[in-house]
Parts: structure tokens; sequence; C-alpha cells
């Protein structure tokens, strides 16, 4: 019977000390690869407010676009919808070739 709190007390330390790297899977806030297009708005092709008014801009690639975004409020309205942002996001980069 000891042995068996023994291994239910290590079970429940490991899961406890993992607890804190589940959430990395899942980061958005990670730098962009240097293969990615970078996204040249200064503004947040969600909300349109400046980058960077909000704290922390939230930095993540999707399908080879870096995309900043101001706030994970906009990242949840960027996955409704990611071609409508990318549109806008590459729109504002060929404007700046031109």
């Amino acid at each position: 019977m000891n042995h068996l709190k023994l291994l239910a007390i290590v079970a429940l330390t490991g899961s406890f000390l993992a607890l804190p790297f589940a959430g990395l899977a899942d980061n958005t806030n990670s730098v962009a690869p240097a293969n990615a297009k970078p996204d040249s708005l200064a503004t947040c092709p969600v909300s349109g407010d400046k980058l960077g008014e909000m704290g922390k801009s939230v930095v993540f690639v999707y399908q080879g676009q870096e995309v900043k975004l101001c706030c994970p409020d906009c990242k949840k309205d960027f996955d409704k919808d990611p071609a409508k942002y990318l549109s806008k996001i590459r729109a504002a980069d060929e404007k700046a070739k031109n």
C-alpha cells in the first residue's frame, strides 16, 4: 500500500511540475522565423490601433507571413478570419514597394 501512495505522489508531482510548460506550445508571442515575409504595418490589422500602445505586441507567423497584432484579443479575431487580415498586411507591403 505504501508503494501505491508513493507512486501516486510521484505522478502528481510530475504533473504539477510540468504544468508551467503546458502553455508554451500555444505561445504566439514568439520571434518570427527569418524566412517569414515581414509585416511592415505600424498598426494592428484587426483593430487599427498603433502597435505597442496596449503593451507588447503579439507576433507570430501564419502561413509564412509574419503577423503583428496589438493584443491577445485581436488574435482571437484574427483566427476567425485570417484571410481578411492577411490581405491588409499584404496590401500594405505592396504599397510600400511601389
